[in-house]
């Protein structure tokens, strides 16, 4: 189990597959399970459950990143489990309630994560929006003050010729 890189130049999209390991990266696969986009935030995973189980129980080893993404999916998790009831260790029941108690709380970590980060791009777009405010206010001071007309105190007239005459003191 492996990435297949598909998307254009720094637009990477993977497919998850499941392919001989003397395969090339992109080349020749038995079956596609999932894609991953990491190019949004969080990273989107979109994995067939059933079927990576599936091939994890046959035998298939995942790589390093496609173990990540399983492991954040649950799906090793629910491995995990399942070997455990094989063995006689729990019984399928108690298996099922830990996974779901697990399902359960790491949807809600998920869902705080993607609710921060829109709070954190409202705010930061408020924020913009003020700082615009601000600089608009100024700038129409400074265009007000500007279109004012100075009104000066009328100065004492001084004819052509005649310089100011100092006042003596006695």
């Amino acid at each position: 189990m492996r990435l297949a890189r598909r998307g254009r130049k720094k637009l990477s999209i993977f497919d998850i597959v499941v392919s001989d390991a003397r395969a090339p990266r992109d080349g020749k696969f038995i079956e596609k399970i999932g894609t991953y986009n990491p190019a949004t935030n969080p990273a989107s995973i979109v994995i067939k459950d059933d079927r990576a189980f599936h091939w994890l129980m046959v035998g298939a080893q995942p790589s390093d990143t496609v173990r990540a993404m399983l492991s954040y999916k649950g799906i090793m998790f629910k491995r995990h489990l399942q070997i455990g009831v094989d063995k006689g260790a729990l019984t399928q029941e108690a298996a099922d309630v830990k996974l779901a108690d697990w399902l359960k709380t790491k949807q809600d970590a998920i869902q705080s994560k993607v609710s921060d980060l829109t709070k954190s791009k409202q705010d930061a777009a408020k924020a913009r929006k003020e700082a615009e405010t601000k600089v608009k206010e100024a700038r129409a001071e400074a265009i007000r003050k500007k279109a004012e007309v100075p009104v000066a105190a009328p100065a004492a007239e001084v004819t052509e010729g005649e310089a100011p005459v100092a006042e003596e003191q006695a």
